[in-house]
């Protein structure tokens, strides 16, 4: 079972669809945190900087189907053994927000 599941859906024209996606790339894009704002309300949350990309399109008779769904972990990997990361308290690349 998931900590957390979020589903909202929708009906809108391809325009806002393609706006909404456009977002999201802009946020990604941008940093490792990403805020989403849907209907009256938003969602913040944390991307790794490797993601899994898997793109399903199923055709069923005339109903279409996309489907885009990316995976990551939230989980720290440790550095390869005999690799010595050092850090400085300091952090690279932009602002946390």
């Amino acid at each position: 079972m998931a900590d957390v599941e979020i589903k909202k859906k929708s009906r809108l024209t391809r325009k806002e669809a393609g706006e909404r996606l456009i977002a999201l790339g802009t946020r990604l894009t941008e940093g490792s945190v990403a805020e989403l704002a849907f209907d009256d309300d938003s969602i913040k949350f944390a991307v790794a900087d490797h993601v899994e990309w898997e793109l399903e399109l199923e055709v069923d008779g005339d109903e279409v189907e996309l489907e885009i769904e990316l995976k990551w972990s939230d989980a720290v990997k440790a550095a390869p053994s005999g690799t010595a990361k050092r850090t400085t308290g300091k952090r690279r690349g932009g602002t946390a927000g």
